[in-house]
């Protein structure tokens, strides 16, 4: 069992450090911290601490939205936050030096992740990431039940650093490996420090890797994160993208997660899975007997409460779509004959539908959940767990029935309905007037969340890319 962090537990872990790190999420993932003295950490640790709102304010790039939104703006005067800081969530950062005399033994900077709340009302703010996904995940527990998750991610690894990407032309990026070689053997060994350095420092930082393998794609790596609470599995998935990056740069190696980075070449997927397990860790999608009169053989081992919530999810999913593809390039993946969902679908063991049912009779019942395959690497793991746990438990607490038949063998889009073709289109589904999204994640969490995607949106309309400069600079 792992092990609860106090006040004195945590001091005591700290003895021999003399500074602390900590970090919380912004709307597109990226984790945004600082280093702070231990003697501030410990005189803050239990009050929480100021922290500028303007990470609610801009975009990953630091520009300030063309419209204000709810939580920094004009009007507040770009107030502080609270952030509370998460004692449950200490690691150290294995490949940072932290000083000190470590008499303990203990080696890397201390590290912790904070919840940004409101300094009134010290609710969560809407838009923070960990406290969505704490607010659905407390409804589960409400219920006695855990949800549990596992998270995939497809990255590409090119041979450039951020200054070589903005002196070039950021077209033609060099891939760590070429050509196409998935489950290779071989080609890590042409970078064999730097794969089995992540795969270790993961480890070692408290992210675990279950899987890591090359992808088809030249110098793609997928890894397979190791399953666990839905809670965790969000700060694992966040902080694995951290582990990669930072050691990349360590290398001379620039790990994307783009949703598609190259042009005919496959995207980069985040997919996700999900099942629920009640107090004694029993799997509550898995069916006791199968049922002699299923609506559909692929559901013929899945219990009335997993298909509840499967159609919650199948109902919710185009509402959602803006978390799921959440950048103008999402959208360039989500294509037909790309292997990448496109419609509301599912399937028993189907690998083109947008959600893969995984249950008997080619998996045990104790492994029976869904795996949501619209979502890209390009996604914020805890938006992405929360739209999915908050709209399939829409399903139970409605008790939705599962109306979608599943897609056939061979077939890859079905008859459901397509999912949103570009940000935009996903984003008007978002804000409709009692969209599922409002229902299950709040007006607020909406309104400002889509805010944020009419800015990227808008960035786009106004962009000259190299297609068009290429396409018409001379002919037209």
């Amino acid at each position: 069992m792992a092990e609860v962090y106090t006040l004195e537990t945590i001091t005591a872990e700290l003895a021999g450090d003399d500074k602390v790190k900590l970090a919380g999420v912004d709307v597109d993932g990226q984790l945004r911290g600082k280093l702070i003295s231990k003697k501030k950490f410990l005189s803050v640790v239990e009050s929480g601490f100021g922290f500028c709102s303007v990470i609610f304010g801009w975009d990953m790039h630091d520009k300030t939205y063309f419209r204000e939104l709810l939580i920094s703006n004009a009007q507040n005067g770009y107030r502080d936050l609270l952030a509370k800081i998460d004692l449950q969530s200490f690691r150290r950062i294995p490949w940072e030096d932290a000083g000190g005399d470590h008499t303990s033994g203990s080696h890397g900077v201390p590290f912790f992740l904070v919840t940004f709340h409101d300094p009134v009302s010290e609710q969560p703010v809407p838009p923070c990431p960990r406290g969505l996904l704490g607010t659905v995940v407390s409804r589960v527990g409400e219920r006695g039940w855990k949800a549990m998750a596992g998270a995939e991610y497809e990255f590409f690894n090119f041979q450039e650093t951020s200054k070589s990407v903005k002196a070039g032309s950021g077209i033609d990026l060099e891939h760590l490996t070429p050509g196409m070689f998935g489950y290779s053997l071989t080609r890590p060994v042409q970078n064999q420090e730097f794969y089995y350095r992540i795969f270790d420092t993961c480890k070692k930082f408290n992210v675990p890797i279950e899987g890591w393998h090359t992808e088809s794609g030249p110098g793609v790596y997928e890894a397979a994160l190791e399953f666990g609470e839905v809670s965790l599995m969000a700060d694992r998935a966040s902080l694995f993208k951290y582990v990669v990056k930072a050691l990349g740069s360590k290398y001379g190696i620039m790990p994307c997660f783009m949703a598609k980075p190259k042009e005919g070449l496959p995207g980069n997927s985040g997919h996700m899975h999900i099942s629920l397990v009640d107090s004694e860790g029993k799997n509550l999608f898995a069916r006791s007997e199968p049922d002699t009169n299923p609506p559909y053989s692929d559901v013929l081992h899945l219990s009335d409460l997993g298909r509840h919530f499967l159609a919650g999810m199948l109902e919710g999913l185009p509402s959602i779509m803006p978390i799921l593809a959440p950048t103008v390039n999402s959208y360039k993946r989500l294509v037909e004959n790309f292997w990448a969902p496109v419609t509301v679908s599912w399937g028993l063991e189907h690998r083109a539908a947008s959600i893969r049912l995984i249950a008997p009779p080619t998996a045990s019942p104790k492994s029976t959940r869904f795996e949501i395959r619209t979502p890209g690497a390009d996604t914020n793991p805890f938006y992405v767990l929360a739209a999915i746990l908050a709209t399939g438990l829409r399903g139970i607490e409605k008790k939705i029935e599962l109306t979608t038949p599943p897609l056939g063998k061979g077939d890859e889009t079905g008859s459901g309905e397509r999912l949103a073709r570009n940000l935009m289109e996903g984003v008007r589904k978002m804000k409709e007037e009692g969209s599922v999204a409002r229902e299950v994640l709040g007006n607020d969490f909406v309104e400002h969340f889509t805010g944020t995607r009419e800015h990227e949106w808008r960035l786009w309309e106004e962009a000259v890319t190299d297609w068009e400069v290429k396409r018409y600079v001379e002919t037209v």
